[in-house]
């Protein structure tokens, strides 16, 4: 395992453990019992593309913790695979961490901090095959209505050369049950 990769499982690990002592740490303030279950709410993404010579399909499913009506904070995986027929084959893996804002029911604001990486194989041996992690710091706002939200995220961090999007900015549908 790389640096990089056992960086990011310490930081999944510390994050549920924040997670754990925040829920008994609730309960025990409130003085009743708690159930962590009651307040995780999972969702997630599917995405398939498909065209003359391209194929691409994604699973991103994610897990949120509903601190209170306003704040929540969770987790997501997710995984790309990419197809260019004659072209190239590319592979995404990748973790974040999101954390939502809801200063009124139905404005929802959030940053979410991802970490992905790249494996690129291409078909043409002028193109060299590549390897490497690019992190993404995204912000974003939303409309939502019960558990959808629709809205727009910009990454930070977005690098022309090397980010998995084509854009900075990324309109979004987030739906959590």
């Amino acid at each position: 395992m790389t640096l990089k990769t056992l960086s990011l499982i310490k930081t999944v690990a510390v994050f549920l453990l924040l997670l754990f002592t925040f829920s008994t740490i609730s309960a025990q303030d409130n003085n009743q019992k708690s159930d962590f279950w009651e307040n995780v709410r999972f969702g997630g993404g599917l995405g398939l593309s498909t065209g003359s010579k391209v194929f691409s399909a994604t699973l991103a499913p994610s897990a949120i913790y509903d601190f209170n009506s306003q704040f929540s904070l969770g987790l997501a995986l997710s995984g790309t695979y990419y197809s260019q027929k004659d072209i190239a084959k590319s592979t995404i893996l990748g973790a974040s961490i999101i954390s939502l804002y809801n200063p009124i029911n139905e404005i929802q604001l959030s940053a979410e901090f991802e970490q992905n990486h790249v494996s690129r194989n291409f078909d043409n041996p002028i193109f060299i095959d590549d390897n490497y992690w690019i992190p993404a710091f995204f912000v974003g706002a939303g409309y939502r209505t019960n558990n959808i939200t629709i809205g727009i995220r910009y990454d930070l961090l977005y690098d022309d050369n090397k980010s998995v999007y084509a854009n900075a900015w990324a309109p979004f549908i987030r739906v959590y049950f």
